[in-house]
């Protein structure tokens, strides 16, 4: 259940409320009236509570919900609870995830840490920066030379833009966060320590050892983007890196210099993609995935956790591995050392 004093409710939603909001179907109209004002895993429930069950995996929950409501498929409905609305969907999670955002919005896009509204007197805004009214600059921030921030952005204390960087409206740049030489688009939430535009890790053999090259690209970040706690995203060398609309990074990831990432791509934590890779709309990385330098992921591949790739990924494939292969490969692979396993366990004992 989620803490009150953390994260209250905007307000109760009724059983039919939540229906028309997600298209649910209500089964039991007499039921319209229950009040939903929290959410919870369908294992705990609790007065008020809304869940779902989803997967062949969770029928079993159905029988011992505690809650208020439920989303579930259509063939669940029939296994809860007297008392429990039923609201079935054909996508339970994501219904309940809607329902979340309306409950709870503070939850879903990061506000002030302090509260403070405006600019803070104890912010440093350059005199030749440009912040639009409806902005939030909390305590410590830093705003450079020539540098601009759009209506609703919301700078947390400790965060430093850089000169000339853009930052579009409605965003977060979270605590502690450094940003420079980027452009920043609308609705981007960057959380806290994160790093955007530092070097790259560009050097070339030297005489005496490894020497710098300029790193002269930009970031270029485009709207709806999120990235998480202590990831880093790399300026370019020459070119720009690029992280494409709707985009999805968790946190600890690592996206080196001219990396373009395309749009809708969700990349799990710990997760690091070397220079110049190529990355399509709608890849999936799971955490810890490894990419070798100047790849190409097609669009729609899926990368398996903790796999690392030294080869271009076709459009819409799942590989996993290490190195990373097909996916049903590896699977066959896997399967062809077990069989030697046992037959070399079995030799052994008839020895």
């Amino acid at each position: 259940m989620t803490d009150p004093v953390f994260f209250a409710p905007s307000r109760r939603y009724t059983a039919s409320e939540v229906a028309n909001l997600t298209g649910a179907n209500l089964v039991d109209a007499s039921q319209a009236d229950i009040a939903i004002e929290a959410l919870a895993p369908a294992n705990e429930g609790g007065e008020g509570a809304l869940v779902f069950v989803d997967g062949k995996r969770n029928f079993a929950l159905m029988q011992a919900l505690k809650a208020a409501a439920v989303l579930c498929p259509a063939d669940f409905a029939n296994r809860a609870p007297q008392g429990v609305a039923v609201l079935v969907h054909p996508r339970p999670q994501q219904a309940f995830a809607m329902v979340g955002r309306l409950l709870f919005p503070h939850a879903a896009t990061p506000g002030p840490m302090t509260g403070e509204t405006g600019i803070s007197p104890q912010a440093y805004i350059d005199p030749s920066a440009h912040v639009e009214a409806g902005a939030i600059v909390e305590a410590g921030a830093v705003i450079g030379p020539d540098a601009s921030v759009g209506a609703g952005t919301v700078v947390a204390p400790h965060a430093v833009i850089g000169r000339s960087c853009r930052i579009g409206r409605d965003g977060y740049v979270g605590p502690g966060t450094s940003i420079q030489y980027a452009l920043i688009g609308n609705r981007v939430i960057i959380h806290g320590g994160a790093r955007i535009g530092q070097d790259g890790f560009g050097f070339v053999a030297g005489a005496k050892g490894p020497e710098r090259v300029p790193q002269i690209g930009r970031v270029i970040i485009q709207d709806d983007v999120e990235i998480g706690s202590n990831s880093t995203v790399d300026r370019g060398a020459m070119s720009d890196t690029v992280i494409g609309q709707g985009t999805k990074i968790d946190n600890l990831v690592q996206i080196a210099h001219n990396v373009r990432i395309g749009r809708n791509c969700i990349i799990a934590g710990l997760s690091g993609i070397s220079g110049s890779v190529v990355v399509g709309d709608n890849v999936t990385m799971g955490g810890g995935v490894g990419l070798a330098d100047h790849l190409t992921i097609g669009p729609g591949a899926k990368l398996a956790a903790r796999s690392g790739f030294m080869s271009n990924v076709p459009a819409g494939e799942v590989w996993g591995g290490y190195p990373a292969q097909p996916m049903a490969e590896a699977m066959r692979e896997i399967a062809m050392l077990r069989r030697l396993a046992r037959t070399r366990k079995q030799g052994d004992g008839n020895g």
